[in-house]
């Protein structure tokens, strides 16, 4: 997908989502991160799981991303699906052309 494929209105709505986006997504992994705290067991067990899920999460684009680039907007959206840290719901408000693209992409058939 290439620039052409969505329009500055969704661009602008992409700058001002994603910061919310994160914060949602954030908050979910740190619900997770509390569960396996609360787990029964040995303190080093639940250390280092908790320390192997945060370098994994630390990494995704939901947590990461900072440096939006017009040309890399598609892509992230596709990463922030591919890790639900967004649904296509969340694509509400974007352009028709943008969200039937991106429906297409993510519907079961094509999964």
């Amino acid at each position: 997908m290439s620039e052409g494929l969505f329009t500055e209105a969704d661009w602008k709505l992409f700058r001002k989502k994603l910061p919310e986006w994160q914060e949602n997504y954030m908050g979910e992994l740190i619900k997770e991160y509390a569960a396996i705290l609360a787990d029964k067991g040995e303190a080093s067990d639940k250390f280092w799981t908790l320390e192997k899920r945060i370098r994994r999460d630390k990494k995704k684009t939901a947590v990461l991303l900072e440096d939006m680039s017009r040309s890399m907007m598609i892509s992230h959206i596709i990463e922030l699906l591919k890790e639900e840290a967004i649904t296509l719901e969340d694509l509400e408000g974007f352009s028709d052309n943008l969200r039937e693209r991106l429906k297409f992409l993510f519907s079961p058939r094509n999964s």
